[in-house]
């Protein structure tokens, strides 16, 4: 008989190595909780490209530094990882982030590309401190991911782990105040109509300041 897809996870996540172990704080820190169709079609997505390549999520795991646990568990959908963890994912796998968050793979146009993103454009994904809109999601392959995000977190207690990726970031505050926390400097303010560009190897993490939510417009480089 055939083996069920969850019956291969549970023979794959034996106790055999550390790298399979429990899911990371960081990978846990940030949930949107199952049953989204964002979070179902990216775990189908990631479940039949892991197969089509034949990698056992342990290989998985090796290959894009994201535990073992935690592959499971994005692809049965009963959770949706943070954007850190879903570009590791990309990076590791060198796919296009968006394609793996939209389960669907398009052929590239080689040049004249565009897109275009009204006010309320974008594919939504929630955390616990962000909620963010990918933009231009019809496009593959960019060279670049652009997210409008507005900021919810206060303090950087509320996160458990700071996000890090093999990325460089542009970010652009829209609106209210942010703040920008790094382990390499001070926390730097920045008001509406200020930028920054950092190095996203460095572990990072945002916070709003005062009662209103910073709006911000990143980018974030797929190198």
């Amino acid at each position: 008989m055939e083996k069920s897809k969850h019956q291969d996870e549970a023979a794959e996540l034996q106790p055999t190595s550390m790298i399979q172990g429990v899911l990371t704080q960081s990978e846990l820190g940030e949930v949107e909780r199952s049953g989204s169709f964002d979070a179902i079609a990216m775990g189908e997505q990631l479940h039949a490209l892991r197969k089509s390549r034949k990698l056992t999520l342990q290989d998985m795991a090796r290959q894009t530094g994201v535990s073992a646990s935690a592959v499971s568990k994005i692809e049965r959908g009963e959770f949706s990882p943070t954007l850190g963890t879903m570009q590791r994912i990309a990076e590791g796998l060198k796919i296009d982030i968006v394609s793996l968050l939209s389960g669907t793979s398009n052929e590239v146009q080689p040049y004249g590309r565009r897109s275009v993103n009204s006010a309320d454009s974008g594919r939504q994904h929630l955390t616990s401190t962000c909620v963010n809109r990918l933009l231009s999601p019809d496009l593959r392959e960019k060279r670049m991911l652009p997210v409008r995000t507005t900021v919810t977190a206060r303090h950087v207690d509320d996160y458990i782990d700071w996000a890090r990726s093999d990325s460089e970031i542009f970010l652009f505050v829209l609106s209210g105040i942010l703040v920008l926390h790094s382990r390499a400097y001070e926390p730097l303010r920045l008001k509406m109509g200020e930028s920054v560009y950092y190095d996203a190897n460095i572990q990072h993490a945002w916070t709003s300041e005062g009662d209103t939510d910073a709006e911000v417009l990143w980018l974030i480089s797929t190198r």
